[in-house]
Order: structure tokens, then C-alpha cells, then sequence
């Protein structure tokens, strides 16, 4: 489930999968790899908005929650 700063929430097929797979390639959370993650998200089907500004948030949603999940996954090997 993503978050918006609006609190509008979406339901996303697959990103837990898809965030497991590039920490496990060892992607960087930056702006190729949030690149990466919509390409995968479309591949599974998933919506991905393609208007500049909702493309904009989208991105930064995403890898604000791939950050979370290094930092989580960093943490829990610790």
C-alpha cells in the first residue's frame, strides 16, 4: 500500500516482491532505480500514472519506501 502526501492510498501488486528483488541485486535507492521499480510495477500490471506531476510523486513515494525498506532489511541483519 503506498501513501500519498494527500493521504490517498493505492494498493500496488507485487512491490514487496519487486523492492526484495533489486535489494537483493543491490540497487541504490535513486532515480534509475525508481525507474526500474515502475517498469516492474507496469510489467505486473499496475497502474502507473504518466503525467508529469503524479509521475513526479510517484516516484518519490516509491523510492521513499524503498528507502524504508533498506534501511529495514539493514536493520534486521544487524
Amino acid at each position: 500500500m503506498l501513501k500519498f502526501i494527500d493521504d490517498t492510498q493505492i494498493s500496488v501488486f507485487g512491490l514487496d516482491e519487486i523492492m526484495a528483488d533489486l535489494y537483493t541485486e543491490d540497487k541504490p535507492a535513486n532515480d534509475e532505480t525508481a525507474e526500474e521499480i515502475i517498469s516492474r510495477l507496469e510489467a505486473a500490471k499496475n497502474y502507473v500514472p504518466s503525467s508529469d506531476k503524479p509521475r513526479r510523486e510517484y516516484i518519490y513515494i516509491l523510492l521513499k519506501e524503498y528507502r524504508n525498506y533498506i534501511k529495514s532489511q539493514t536493520e534486521n541483519k544487524g
